[in-house]
């Protein structure tokens, strides 16, 4: 088959899809896609980004049911934790991890390993992220406590030892929240609400822009009568004991969850960013499966296809589209006709793609973008 010529419409890298004379083999242990099968490495690489993969006839193989990859020195290279800058230069240098995924198993077995690894990344991010949840909620929680309403929020911190009769067999104090619109209410009433409270006790303890906090002192053999009449008069009594032991705790149990979450957070974000980089490898050699799978289903064997990976600029996307469909039109003529015909033919073929991505040649796009845009 005579080489085509391809106009370069603005990419990056390109590997020349129509076969021909392999140049001369490259002194880099990762080889070019130019000339991937030629070296039995696949997918392969280029320079620097990465938008999609294709996969279409090239020159005639040797025959091999399923590819090879060289990774030379990858097995003694140290981990490496990919950056949102190392997606694109990871991809276009892509080699296939020996290690990990050992060539002679079966394409089967190298996918459940990936499944398992994932799996078992996704179990781990479960169980550690609802830890940290966990621990913050309960944080997030007392904080409001501590700034909320005074309805709701922890009362220790406002009040004192002198606030209230303590150590009495008799008296008790308790603490009441009154509405601001009814201050002079209860300034002038609060003696009246029942039996054996001791005059002029009351003393306003803090205020917000709705309520005040008061301290009232009465006999213990009232309370429950007066919590009953404090509430008829839209007065709340709030549940509180004086002991400094249980406010010291309070105290200690959030800087204890300060303290914790402050040392869950960083080891957290380091073991995101191993398994973020973990979980990227293992979608690209997903990536590099489907493209030998699906050439293999849609070219047959033996395998006559090479792999490639492009970088277009945006304005010559649509530049690119046409010269490909030109090149490869009539490797698949169900690519060129439109409609519900077209559509059926790509669904029964079990391609998974509809109209507007189907092509004659096999074609994947990589999001390498993980930073969601604001």
């Amino acid at each position: 088959m005579p080489t085509p010529t391809l106009p370069n419409p603005g990419i990056d890298s390109y590997a020349d899809p129509g076969g021909g004379e392999p140049p001369p083999t490259p002194t880099s242990p990762v080889c070019d896609s130019a000339y991937s099968e030629h070296h039995g490495c696949w997918p392969c690489e280029h320079r620097e980004h990465s938008d999609c993969e294709a996969s279409h006839p090239s020159q005639p193989s040797s025959g091999r049911s399923s590819p090879r990859w060289d990774d030379d020195e990858e097995e003694d290279r140290p981990h490496h934790i990919l950056t949102q800058g190392d997606l694109p230069t990871y991809l276009t240098r892509f080699q296939w991890d020996m290690a990990k995924y050992p060539i002679k198993q079966s394409l089967r077995n190298i996918a459940d390993i990936i499944s398992k690894q994932v799996g078992q990344i996704d179990a781990d991010l479960k169980v550690k992220s609802s830890a940290y949840n966990a621990l913050k909620g309960n944080l997030q929680n007392l904080e409001k406590k501590q700034t909320g309403s005074l309805l709701t929020r922890n009362l220790a911190d406002l009040v004192k030892k002198e606030h209230f009769i303590l150590d009495s067999e008799y008296l008790t104090t308790l603490l009441v929240i009154v509405p601001k619109s009814m201050f002079n209410d209860w300034n002038a009433n609060y003696e009246k609400i029942t039996n054996m409270i001791v005059p002029r006790s009351t003393q306003l303890i803090h205020q917000d822009n709705d309520y005040g906090l008061f301290s009232v002192t009465l006999f213990k053999k009232v309370v429950d009568e007066f919590k009953l009449h404090a509430r008829e008069r839209k007065f709340i009594v709030r549940e509180f004991s004086y002991n400094e032991a249980d406010l010291a705790a309070g105290k200690n149990e959030i800087t204890k969850l300060v303290t914790d979450k402050k040392k869950q957070f960083g080891p957290l974000v380091r073991w995101l960013k191993v398994n973020f980089s973990e979980c990227f490898c293992a979608w690209i050699h997903v990536k590099a499966l489907r493209v030998f799978v699906e050439s293999v289903l849609r070219y047959g064997l033996p395998v006559n296809f090479q792999a490639v990976v492009m970088v277009p600029a945006r304005k010559s996307m649509k530049k690119l589209r046409d010269v490909l469909q030109q090149l490869y039109a009539h490797l698949d003529h169900s690519a060129q006709t439109h409609g519900q015909n077209a559509q059926d033919t790509a669904e029964l073929a079990g391609l998974g793609f509809g109209q507007s991505e189907y092509f004659p040649y096999v074609f994947y796009k990589i999001n390498i973008d993980m930073v969601e845009k604001a």
